[in-house]
């Protein structure tokens, strides 16, 4: 078996995946699907802190164009992700991995408090760890928090899993002739406005230099590739030509 090639990543993981082929909700197979990938690559010795969506469960943003005040409907949204990251807790724990789940809203009876200090030594003890409630703030996603947490905990690169191979020039769900990126750089991101992560979640990535990687979640064994060095799905890193 290839060694790992990251010492600790951070994984993405949208809601939306969370709900296997339901249109809402928890998809138990899925959530024990992703909590097995967690559990092999943690018992390589590889890092591994998650952060979660909500789309599955509330939607914030769409609740807000529903006529809901912007702050409240992403505050349930940030509850929503608590939901997911105590299923994903508990199926990980059954499998025998250690975990902590970290929360930006104060749920003492539930998580912890985010602390980096805590989340960087949980992750030293090979503990993997769960940040729930996004970053805390209304008006900012999950993948904002994604890459806040990413670059405070020092992980080397972010994994974004979805349900498609990587970036397309066009939802490859709704067009055929959708063309895949293998690289792109955060510039060309943002300028042909691809929906990997939102603009602000692209810039915090680029102004550290933090690579993100596209792939297929829901194949399995993908993340153990990557961490290996497999080239799979969409590098996001820069000094990357791109047309």
């Amino acid at each position: 078996m290839s060694p790992p090639v990251y010492k600790r990543i951070l994984l993405k993981i949208s809601g939306e995946v969370l709900a296997g082929e339901q249109s809402f909700g928890l998809d138990a197979r899925m959530i024990q699907y992703i909590a097995s990938e967690v559990s092999e690559v943690a018992a390589m010795g590889v890092e591994v802190a998650v952060v979660i969506g909500g789309g599955n469960i509330f939607r914030g943003i769409d609740a807000a164009d529903g006529g809901m005040e912007r702050a409240s409907a992403d505050y349930m949204g940030m509850l929503a992700t608590m939901l997911n990251a105590l299923a994903l807790q508990n199926a990980l724990e059954k499998l025998g991995t250690v975990t902590r789940v970290q929360s930006a809203i104060d749920m003492r009876q539930l998580a912890e408090g985010y602390i980096r200090r805590r989340a960087i030594r949980h992750l030293e003890k090979k503990r993997v760890v769960i940040f729930a409630a996004g970053t805390g703030n209304p008006y900012f996603s999950t993948d904002t928090a994604a890459a806040l947490r990413a670059m405070e905990i020092g992980a080397e690169i972010i994994l974004k899993g979805t349900k498609v191979s990587g970036i397309y020039d066009a939802d490859p769900m709704k067009n055929p002739k959708a063309v895949k990126f293998d690289r792109l750089s955060f510039l060309a991101v943002i300028d042909k406005r691809l929906k990997v992560m939102d603009s602000t979640a692209i810039s915090l990535c680029m102004d550290h230099n933090l690579p993100i990687i596209v792939f297929n979640v829901k194949e399995k064994g993908n993340i153990k590739r990557i961490v290996q060095g497999e080239q799979l799905g969409t590098l996001v890193k820069d000094e990357v030509g791109q047309a």
